[in-house]
């Protein structure tokens, strides 16, 4: 199982509140069977219109790993390509004022942490980085802070997800693939799964 204690990794400011799922992966792209070239396409829309000027465009942020954004991000439907979509493009977490709770949910799903903190403690990072886009940027899960350079901020998150991420029980999957013969011993038990060796 993946525990997630720390990511670190340049940052990249997104700014501006309210920017929903629709925003970050457009609905034409929800056709696609596999999550994979997603990421080209996170805020499709919105870096045409500013043409080149939106952050995930701008050369200073390629290669970022730690996203940092303002109030409810991630609102609007529900749909798991969002967080998948920002996965793919690169980012390991994100650092906000408020995530939309189905959002939230989706990156504990992903093992990709969401921590808040207050709009000008946000802004503060969200300046630093800006200031100095090659700074490592660190989200610590132990210590609940986020930092760039000299700027330090405390963070949050519930206590639940937190001690998920800490001790790797976010993965579902892996919890399965490491509790197998457990599974199997159960499994055998029950008398209506049938086991075939055939």
């Amino acid at each position: 199982m993946s525990q997630v204690q720390a990511v670190s990794g340049r940052g990249i400011p997104l700014v501006g509140d309210d920017i929903d799922t629709d925003r970050i992966i457009p609905a034409r792209f929800l056709k696609c069977v596999t999550f994979d070239g997603l990421g080209a396409h996170a805020f499709e829309d919105d870096r045409a219109q500013l043409q080149g000027q939106h952050p995930f465009d701008q050369p200073q942020y390629q290669g970022a790993e730690v996203l940092v954004v303002n109030r409810n991000f991630g609102c609007g439907s529900s749909r798991e390509h969002a967080p998948q979509a920002i996965a793919k493009w690169g980012i390991k977490a994100l650092v906000g004022e408020s995530f939309a709770e189905i959002f939230f949910g989706n990156c504990v799903a992903m093992g990709i942490p969401c921590v808040t903190a207050t709009g000008d403690d946000v802004k503060a990072l969200q300046g630093a980085i800006a200031a100095h886009p090659q700074a490592t940027v660190t989200v610590n899960l132990d210590s609940m802070t986020a930092t760039c350079g000299d700027v330090s901020i405390p963070v949050q998150m519930g206590e639940g997800p937190r001690q998920m991420f800490l001790s790797g029980s976010w993965d579902a999957t892996g919890q399965l693939v490491a509790q197998t013969e457990q599974i199997k011993a159960t499994a055998a038990k029950l008398p209506y799964v049938a086991w075939s060796h055939a």
